[in-house]
């Protein structure tokens, strides 16, 4: 699964007319670099779903992952979520590393944030 950075000369919320932007406002609210999940297929054997997946998320920005069926979205998202243990990669949600937070402090940052989910018969 690939990514693509915002198309030429877009720009975010925050960094609209007008408003001027601090800096702890430009701190990415969501980092996610490197990010790789794999599934074991049987012995030996293993399915690569997300390779190299990296993107930043700052406060008031939305991130829709659009492609098609089986590329990966779902694992990205359950993985940022840390409902599955990516292969590799590294997922800071405020500058903390999510793979290094107690149970007790995922059930906390959970409730900060959800997936949404694509309502197939409607798309």
């Amino acid at each position: 699964m690939s990514t693509a950075g915002p198309p030429q000369g877009a720009r975010s919320a925050a960094e609209g007319e007008g408003t001027p932007v601090s800096e702890g406002e430009r701190d990415p609210l969501l980092q996610v670099r490197g990010l790789e999940v794999s599934y074991s297929l049987g012995v030996g054997q293993k399915m690569r779903a997300v390779d190299g997946v990296s993107f930043d998320i700052a406060r008031g920005e939305t991130l829709a992952l659009v492609g098609e069926s089986g590329c990966g979205k779902s694992s990205v998202a359950r993985a940022v979520m840390q409902l599955s243990k990516p292969t590799a990669g590294e997922i800071r949600l405020e500058g903390e590393d999510l793979a290094r937070v107690s149970r007790a402090g995922l059930k906390r940052l959970r409730r900060r944030f959800q997936m949404i989910f694509q309502d197939p018969i409607s798309s």
